[in-house]
């Protein structure tokens, strides 16, 4: 499957297709792009327990399912080793194949909402553990001198 870019850093990725609003998970993802993966999983509880909301929105199902395939991808970078602090949340979402509810003779089927979603993230950036740690050899430099 293609995704919308390779960075250059190291990542994980997961790619899924789900059975959510095309136009809930384009504002979903579009809000949680370039962030900190902490600071959208705060976001994406806070939508679920309703205590925030997006544009007087709180888009449930959509970010019920959107926060799973981020757990997923969450576990992929566990496993590949990434650094969870520096992990940065990079997403977005397309149609999906239109799914057809079937009915017997007359009655017409429904078309079912589908959508692709892509999530990565890419490790980027310091710690806050390297930073402290650079922070120390250099006061230990300024010491010895």
């Amino acid at each position: 499957m293609p995704y919308t870019f390779k960075p250059k850093e190291k990542h994980a990725k997961v790619y899924s297709w789900l059975n959510i609003s095309q136009k809930d998970a384009k504002v979903i993802c579009r809000v949680i792009r370039k962030k900190k993966l902490k600071v959208v999983k705060r976001l994406l509880e806070d939508l679920i327990a309703k205590r925030r909301s997006l544009k007087g929105k709180y888009y449930t199902k959509a970010v019920t399912e959107i926060k799973k395939l981020l757990e997923s991808c969450e576990k992929n970078a566990k496993a590949l080793g990434l650094d969870s602090d520096k992990l940065f949340v990079y997403a977005s979402s397309h149609k999906g194949p239109t799914l057809a509810r079937r009915r017997r003779k007359y009655e017409h089927g429904r078309l079912m909402k589908s959508t692709n979603v892509e999530i990565i993230l890419v490790e980027k950036g310091k710690s806050r553990k390297d930073v402290k740690k650079e922070d120390t050899k250099g006061e230990e430099k300024k010491k010895k001198e």
